[in-house]
């Protein structure tokens, strides 16, 4: 009971805790900086665990009917997204690409290695293998994966990007317990993240975002 207790009061530190600190005082860090050493401190948690690999890090094996299956995710989110841009923010129709992009397109190369890689290393590989007996199930982990998920983006004040990233955080979570693949997941990351600022969506996820 004591270590089930422990690891609560971690989770809720971890993952409700520091996005709670940098809401209070955003000039204090800017919430990108926190991957690095949040990873460090996950990979110090889970280098000594004889159930974990370095190599399952980048374990694919990802059949052709869940490739298909999120592909079409993938394209369906992508409509969605533009749709609502063009029906209620025509203004920011692909902002991003059409007023910095050299930015926009080191972006696309950066973001998925260097932040989606690292979040669900965080949200999904860490949480599952470290959180999964606190939750007990599959189903109640992946939902406390998206809930934490979700609540990291508390921290550029905007619902829109908590509800966004809330679905998406279920998803990521769901194709992770289905696979175990976190590169599969990081890559539909990367790829949701490079539409989002490609449509025009990239204000809800970007505090300093250049105009």
């Amino acid at each position: 009971m004591r270590n089930k207790e422990f690891l609560a009061l971690e989770f809720i530190i971890l993952f409700f805790g520091t996005p709670l600190f940098i809401l209070l005082d955003k000039e204090l860090l800017h919430p990108s900086i926190l991957v690095l050493p949040v990873l460090v401190f996950v990979f110090l948690l889970m280098k000594n665990r004889i159930d974990f690999h370095w190599r399952e890090l980048f374990r694919w094996g990802i059949s052709s009917s869940i490739l298909l299956k999120n592909g079409i995710i993938i394209v369906l989110s992508f409509l969605v997204m533009l749709g609502y841009i063009l029906l209620f923010d025509r203004e920011h129709l692909f902002d991003l690409p059409r007023s910095h992009l050299w930015i926009f397109l080191v972006m696309c190369l950066f973001y998925p290695v260097f932040s989606a890689f690292g979040q669900e290393v965080i949200y999904r590989t860490f949480l599952f293998r470290r959180y999964g007996s606190l939750f007990g199930t599959d189903w109640l982990t992946t939902f406390m994966s998206g809930v934490a998920f979700s609540f990291l983006h508390v921290v550029y004040y905007d619902p829109v990007s908590m509800i966004l990233t809330f679905v998406g955080g279920i998803w990521f979570a769901r194709v992770y317990q289905q696979t175990h693949s976190v590169l599969f997941a990081a890559v539909l990351h990367g790829l949701m993240g490079i539409m989002i600022f490609g449509v025009g969506l990239g204000r809800y996820f970007w505090l300093d975002m250049p105009g």
